[in-house]
């Protein structure tokens, strides 16, 4: 006779990794379903590292007050290093609008219960020392934000989770479900069956194909960033540095310093380039040096190690699908996190179990506010 699995999650990612430990935790029989090798191959091995609770929206915020929490006392709690640094998250600001839309949500932030405030050039310039100061007129700051390896990250969720007794099943493609009624009863794969209770799922960039397999139309449309990496250096700055203002072909741009010195920076194409091409392209690297020797000139003589392209599975509105589905009373998506599951992860996975197996109801308004079933209207501000 098969196993019966509590859980059957299906990603092996940001948000399935660490959902997969905290479920542990709770003594249930968990499965990870993963098509590609290895845990963290999908979106997280592209994912540069920010975790910041600056959003502009409750669920967000809430959720990644918690992933901060859970990550900077990794190491302490496990013995794991995941390269933590606190080191805050930057937005400097050249334009009046800029500082008109940041400052415009503070109040809203502030009674999140986040320490987030405007600072002066000054300021500016003593946190990221050389950054241009020509019609620089302050910023945003927030300084419990910060960064952490993804890589390592994922790979700690993964070891913490085999020691707790989950099941991998990697290089298995979901092909279907075995349902009866408005329940799942099994997940199959390419390689077979899985009788399971409850089915979550954290397929990322394959979410919509994964809810097409149930009838189910979500609305994650992915699209493709690209990042790249430094050689190390002497640590000159600590905060991740947000640049919101329009390039030629790009929005918004980002960098930090990481553990080991290295500048690690990303950029956000304008227009979207949707699809699922993950080839670099010869566009990004000489566009997003030109910005950021623009903002910190002393970037200049860094060289560039290697750059690489990422999906970002994204939503009309910028905010995570996150909710039970109506059609399946054992079916629950946790989708759709718009490039930010790294920072979010931590915090989900540990807010889910308690959901899950306590049915806390503290969370209520984090999944009547990222509902799947919701109108997709409004927009987040920051994301």
């Amino acid at each position: 006779m098969k196993k019966t699995y509590d859980f059957c999650i299906i990603g092996a990612g940001s948000i399935g990794l660490p959902l997969s430990y905290y479920l542990s935790k709770k003594g249930v029989a968990v499965v990870v379903i993963d098509m590609l090798a290895s845990p963290g191959r999908g979106q997280n091995r592209s994912a540069i590292g920010g975790i910041r609770a600056t959003h502009s929206d409750n669920a967000k915020i809430k959720i990644c007050k918690e992933s901060i929490r859970i990550i900077s006392n990794f190491k302490d709690e496990h013995g794991i290093e995941v390269d933590w640094i606190q080191g805050g998250y930057l937005f400097p600001v050249y334009d009046e609008m800029i500082e008109r839309d940041l400052k415009s949500i503070l109040d809203f932030q502030k009674s999140c219960g986040l320490n987030i405030d405007w600072v002066g050039p000054k300021d500016v310039g003593e946190l990221v020392p050389g950054i241009n100061s020509d019609g620089l007129r302050g910023g945003i700051y927030s300084p419990e934000d910060g960064h952490a390896s993804p890589l390592k990250t994922a790979d700690a969720y993964y070891l913490l989770s085999c020691r707790n007794g989950v099941e991998f099943r990697f290089r298995e493609k979901v092909t279907g479900f075995d349902r009866k009624g408005g329940k799942i009863r099994a997940v199959l794969t390419d390689k077979g069956d899985y009788p399971v209770g409850f089915v979550v799922n954290c397929a990322g960039a394959e979410a919509r194909e994964m809810g097409g397999l149930l009838g189910i139309d979500l609305p994650v449309y992915p699209d493709s960033h690209e990042g790249g990496i430094t050689e190390p250096v002497k640590r000159f700055f600590y905060p991740m540095v947000v640049d919101l203002r329009k390039g030629p072909t790009s929005a918004n741009y980002y960098f930090y310093q990481n553990a080991e010195g290295q500048i690690v920076f990303c950029m956000t194409p304008d227009p979207v380039i949707p699809g699922k091409d993950i080839d670099c392209t010869s566009q990004f690297l000489p566009e997003v040096t030109e910005r950021m020797l623009n903002l910190l000139p002393r970037l200049r003589s860094i060289r560039v190690r290697r750059t690489w392209r990422g999906l970002y599975p994204m939503t009309p509105d910028g905010l995570p699908v996150v909710g039970y589905d109506v059609n399946y009373d054992n079916l629950f998506h946790a989708v759709g996190m718009c490039g930010q599951g790294f920072m979010i992860g931590p915090g989900l996975g540990k807010i889910l179990s308690e959901i899950f197996i306590e049915n806390n109801l503290e969370y209520s308004d984090i999944l009547d506010e990222l509902s799947p079933y919701r109108n997709f209207d409004a927009e987040e501000k920051l994301k």
